[in-house]
C-alpha cells in the first residue's frame, strides 16, 4: 500500500531542456495517461514549470516531448520527487540518448609542477550531449586505471565506477556527476609525503582548470570532491585538508595513514577544515587500525558523526578494487545523494 499523508502536498518541478519549438509535459502515476500541462514556461522555451499536487510524501513522474504528432518519454527510469521538501526541483531530462553514462576521450594535459602529463579518463553522466543545460559535480579519483575497465585495471580488477553510477541514477538515489579518474605515475612518491604536496598543487592548479573549461562542472567546493583508496586515500585526505576552499568532501576507503604521512597529528593540532569526510575499511586488516584512529581525531576535532564525516568497517572485506567496487555506493550517497542534498541546502 502507497504512504499517504492525509493532505494535499504541493511543490514545483522545473523541467530544463532545449526543446526548440517543442512543447514540454508531464506525465505522473497518478494518471500515466494524462498531459499535466506546464503553468510557464521561459521566453526562450527551455524552461518549463509545473505545480505539483499529490497526496503523499513522494511522486512518480515522466517529462515527455510533444513535437506535432511525434510523443516521447524521457530516457530512462521513472523520476522521483519528494513533495515534503520545501522550494522548487531542477529536472534535465534526455529523450533521444541511452539511459547510462559515456566516457570522453582519453585526455593528457601538461603538468609543469610535476614534470610530466597528467593522463584522464572522464565519464560523463547520461544524456550529457543531449542536454547541454545541466552543469555536474565533479568527483576526482586517484589510480584512475583501476576505475572502469578490467583489462587496464591492477590485477583485472576494477571500481565499476560507471555501473554504480548508472545504478544509482536509475533509483533516483544520486546527483548526477562527472568523475574524473587521474591516472597514477609513481604513487609511492606521489600518494605519500613528501610528494603529494607537489601532485595535489598539480591537481589543483592544472587539472581542475581545464575540467572545469572543458566540461560543464560546477566548480564550487561544495560540488568537487576527491576519492582514492589505500595510499590513494591518504592522497585525497590531504588534498582536502590542504585545499579546503577547493575539495567539499574527501572519501577514503581502506587509508594507509600514517605510513608516510603526519594527517593524523595535523588533524588533531591544525584548525578545523570545512570538508566532509568519509573513511572505510575492512576488518581485520585492511588498515583497519590506522583508519580508525584517523577517525578518533576527526571526532576529537569536532567534526559530527553522520553530518560532516562518517566511518565504516566492514567484516572480512579484503584489500583490493572488487571489495571497493562493492561498497562504492556508500560514500557516493553519503556525499551526493539526494534526499541529503536536499536536506542540506533546506
Amino acid at each position: 500500500m502507497i504512504y499517504r499523508t492525509g493532505k494535499m502536498l504541493r511543490r514545483q518541478l522545473r523541467v530544463r531542456y532545449p526543446a526548440a519549438g517543442a512543447r514540454i509535459v508531464l506525465r505522473t502515476e497518478l494518471d500515466w495517461d494524462h498531459d499535466l500541462e506546464p503553468v510557464s514556461v521561459c521566453d526562450d522555451g527551455t524552461c518549463f514549470t509545473f505545480a505539483l499536487e499529490a497526496p503523499r510524501p513522494f511522486l512518480r513522474f515522466k517529462p515527455c516531448l510533444r513535437r506535432g504528432d511525434e510523443f516521447h518519454w524521457a530516457a530512462g527510469p521513472d523520476k522521483l520527487v519528494v513533495m515534503t521538501h520545501a522550494g522548487g526541483r531542477d529536472v534535465y531530462p534526455v529523450f533521444f540518448s541511452p539511459p547510462c553514462g559515456s566516457f570522453a576521450p582519453l585526455i593528457e594535459i601538461d603538468s609543469a609542477i610535476l614534470g610530466r602529463r597528467h593522463r584522464v579518463r572522464v565519464y560523463l553522466p547520461a544524456g550529457y550531449h543531449e542536454n547541454p543545460l545541466e552543469e555536474h559535480p565533479v568527483l576526482y579519483m586517484q589510480d584512475g586505471k583501476n576505475l572502469f575497465f578490467a583489462d587496464e585495471a591492477f590485477g583485472g580488477r576494477e571500481w565499476q565506477v560507471d555501473e554504480s553510477l548508472d545504478l544509482l541514477d536509475g533509483m533516483n538515489a544520486l546527483d548526477e556527476l562527472i568523475v574524473v579518474g587521474i591516472h597514477s605515475a609513481d604513487r609511492m612518491a606521489e600518494y605519500t609525503q613528501p610528494g603529494y604536496e607537489a601532485y595535489g598543487r598539480s591537481v589543483v592548479e592544472e587539472l581542475k582548470p581545464e575540467i572545469d573549461r572543458r566540461f560543464r562542472t560546477r566548480p564550487g567546493r561544495l560540488d568537487t570532491g576527491v576519492m582514492g583508496s589505500s595510499l590513494g586515500a591518504v592522497a585525497s585526505f590531504f588534498m582536502a585538508w590542504q585545499w579546503p576552499d577547493v575539495f567539499g568532501q574527501a572519501a577514503c576507503l581502506s587509508g594507509t595513514f600514517s605510513h608516510r604521512d603526519d594527517l593524523v597529528e595535523r588533524v588533531l593540532s591544525e584548525p578545523r577544515r570545512r570538508c566532509r569526510f568519509y573513511l572505510d575499511s575492512g576488518w581485520p586488516g585492511d588498515n583497519f587500525e590506522t583508519t580508525l584512529a584517523m577517525a578518533l581525531a576527526l571526532s576529537r576535532a569536532g567534526y559530527e558523526y553522520g553530518l560532516d564525516f562518517l566511518h565504516l568497517v566492514f567484516p572480512l572485506a579484503e584489500h583490493h578494487e572488487g571489495a571497493w567496487a562493492e561498497r562504492l555506493h556508500v560514500p557516493l550517497q553519503f556525499f551526493y545523494g539526494r534526499l541529503g542534498t536536499a536536506a542540506r541546502s533546506g
